[in-house]
C-alpha cells in the first residue's frame, strides 16, 4: 500500500485487531481487501478470516475499488455506516459534500475544481493524498454502492435505480455492475419486484450508524423547534415536508428495532433526488460520526468527562436547509426557543412557498431567499433591526456574498458571515454548527455555555472559555451540546 493511502488510514495495528475480533465499532472506518480473492470487505465480514499476509487495508471503499478489488457480496460494503470524512483539508471535505450531492453525476472533475477554486490537477492530488482515491473513483464507488443498496433494500425497477444512483443511462449502469461485481444488476437482485409495490413512490431505506446513538435526544431537540405544517416530531419519529423544483415530497425517520440503523421512508416522484435526500438526512441526524473517537477525545477533559459518560450517544443535530437554519438562528436571538418557533411559523404562513404534491394537494414550505430579500417582515411581529438582518442575509445569499459550502472552512465561513450587519460571532458559529454540521464550531459567547463551565458559581468570560475549549478541538461542537444538555 502506498504511503499516501496509509496517511488516510487508521493505524494498521488497530485495523488488524478490529478485523480479527470483527469489532463492530470499526465497521465502515476501514475496509479489508484480500489479495488471493480480489475482494474487499467490512471489518465485520463473517467469511473465514484470511491470513495476514494476504490482507491489505484501505481507508474507504473507493480506495479499495481503485486498487482493483470488488465489493464482497456476503458482508455488503454498501450496508456499512458511511466512512467519516477524515480528510485533512476543508477543501476536500467540501468537494466530498458536492460529490455526495451528485456534482460528478452531472459534470466533470474540471468543473468541480473550478467551483471550488483550484486546478483539476491539484484537486486530484489532494484526493489521492488524503483519501487514497481520485474524485472520479470516489464518485463511481458511491454510485455503485448506492445502486447495490437500492437493489437489496427496495423493489424499485432497475431503470429507476440507475437514475436514482446517478447513471446517465441503463447501458452505463449495467456496465458498471459487470465491472464492479462481475454480475448484472438483475442477477444480484434478491427478490423479483412486485409491480404494484415497485410503482409506489414511497421507499424505505436503512441508514446505519455506529453506536452508541441517542436518537431520543435528537428527537427532543427537533421537537422543540419543529415548525407546524413543515415538521412533526413524536416519541418515535421525525417527519418533514420538502420540495425540489416546485414538487412536494415527504420523509419520515424512525429508529429500527434491534439494529444499529435508522429507517428513512421517502415519498417523492423523482428518483434522481434520492441520493441527495439521503445525504441531507444523514447529516441532519449525524449518522456518519466516528463517535468513539469523539468521546475518547472529550472524556479526557475533566469538565466534560461525566457528561460524555452519561450521554455517550450525543450527536450533532443538523439542519435540512442552510438558509432556513440561518434565518431561524436570527429569529432565536434574545428570545426563547418557543418564541423563535412561533416567529418561524408566522414567517412560513405569510411568505412560505406553495408547492404541489402528486395528489394535487398544496403545501406551504419555508420561504426562499428571493422572497425574503424584499419582504415586509414587520408584519409578523419582528423588531425592525431583526427584520433588516433577515433581509440582509437573504440578499447576501442571492448575490453569493455568503453561502453554505463546506469547503470554505470554519474560519472563512465565520469571517464572511460576521461581515453582515446583525450577525455576530455566536450566530455565525451556530449556523456553522447546524447548517454545515461543522464538528468544531463553537459559539463561545453563549451565556449558557459560560455558566455550564462555571467555577464556584461564577461564569467564565468568553475569552477564558475559548482558551479552555482549545483542548476540545476538533470536536468543540459536541462539547457544546453536552454542556447545553447538562444545563
Amino acid at each position: 500500500m502506498s504511503t499516501q493511502i496509509q496517511s488516510a488510514l487508521l493505524p494498521v495495528r488497530i485495523c488488524e485487531q478490529a478485523r480479527l475480533s470483527r469489532d463492530p465499532r470499526f465497521d465502515g472506518l476501514f475496509f479489508t481487501a484480500v489479495r488471493s480473492t480480489g475482494i474487499y470487505c467490512r471489518s465485520i465480514c463473517p467469511a473465514p478470516t484470511p491470513k495476514a499476509r494476504n490482507v491489505e487495508y484501505f481507508p474507504n471503499a473507493a480506495a479499495a475499488a481503485a486498487a482493483g478489488y470488488r465489493p464482497c457480496l456476503r458482508c455488503r460494503p454498501e450496508a456499512a455506516p458511511a466512512t467519516p470524512q477524515r480528510a485533512r483539508s476543508a477543501l476536500v471535505i467540501g468537494a466530498l459534500r458536492m460529490i455526495e450531492a451528485g456534482a460528478l453525476d452531472r459534470d466533470s472533475v474540471a468543473a468541480l475544481a473550478t467551483r471550488i477554486g483550484v486546478s483539476e490537477r491539484h484537486l486530484r492530488r489532494l484526493f489521492i493524498e488524503e483519501l487514497g482515491a481520485a474524485p472520479l473513483e470516489i464518485a463511481a464507488t458511491r454510485r455503485l454502492l448506492f445502486a447495490k443498496k437500492l437493489l437489496g433494500e427496495t423493489l424499485m425497477p432497475v431503470t429507476q435505480i440507475a437514475l436514482a444512483s446517478g447513471y446517465a443511462s441503463l447501458r452505463r449502469f449495467n456496465a458498471a455492475f459487470l465491472a464492479g461485481y462481475g454480475k448484472s444488476p438483475r442477477a444480484l437482485r434478491r427478490a423479483p419486484a412486485d409491480k404494484a409495490t415497485a410503482a409506489s413512490t414511497t421507499l424505505t431505506l436503512r441508514l446505519p450508524y455506529r453506536p452508541p446513538y441517542d436518537f431520543e435526544a435528537l428527537l427532543a431537540f427537533f421537537a422543540r423547534r419543529a415548525i407546524p405544517g413543515i415538521e412533526h416530531v413524536d416519541a418515535t419519529s421525525y417527519t418533514r415536508q420538502f420540495a425540489f423544483d416546485g414538487v412536494a415530497g415527504a420523509l419520515r425517520v424512525t429508529q429500527r428495532i434491534d439494529d444499529d440503523a435508522l429507517a428513512l421512508a421517502v415519498t417523492f416522484p423523482n428518483p434522481a433526488r434520492l441520493q441527495e435526500i439521503t445525504a441531507r438526512v444523514r447529516r441532519m441526524f449525524d449518522l456518519d460520526a466516528d463517535i468513539a473517537s469523539v468521546n475518547a477525545h472529550l472524556v479526557r477533559e475533566p469538565r466534560l468527562r461525566a457528561l460524555v459518560r452519561k450521554h455517550p450517544g450525543q450527536r450533532l443535530p443538523g439542519g435540512w436547509d442552510g438558509f432556513e437554519i440561518a434565518l431561524r438562528a436570527v429569529l432565536g436571538q434574545q428570545v426563547s426557543v418557543a418564541a423563535a418557533r412561533t416567529l418561524a411559523q408566522r414567517l412560513v404562513q405569510r411568505f412560505g412557498v406553495e408547492v404541489a404534491g402528486d395528489d394535487g394537494t398544496r403545501t406551504r414550505l419555508f420561504p426562499s431567499a428571493e422572497t425574503i430579500a424584499d419582504a415586509d417582515l414587520g408584519a409578523i411581529g419582528l423588531p425592525r433591526t431583526r427584520a433588516q438582518t433577515l433581509r440582509t442575509i437573504a440578499r447576501a445569499v442571492c448575490d453569493g456574498g455568503v453561502d453554505f459550502r463546506a469547503q470554505q472552512g470554519l474560519d472563512a465561513f465565520v469571517a464572511r458571515w460576521t461581515e453582515l450587519p446583525g450577525i455576530g460571532d455566536w450566530t455565525a458559529h451556530y449556523i456553522a454548527m447546524r447548517a454545515l454540521s461543522d464538528p468544531d464550531a463553537f459559539p463561545a459567547g453563549d451565556l449558557v455555555l459560560r455558566k455550564a463551565v462555571a467555577v464556584d458559581g461564577a461564569s467564565v468570560s468568553t475569552k477564558a472559555l475559548l482558551g479552555m475549549a482549545e483542548r476540545w478541538r476538533p470536536w468543540r461542537a459536541y462539547a457544546v451540546f453536552h454542556l447545553w444538555r447538562s444545563a
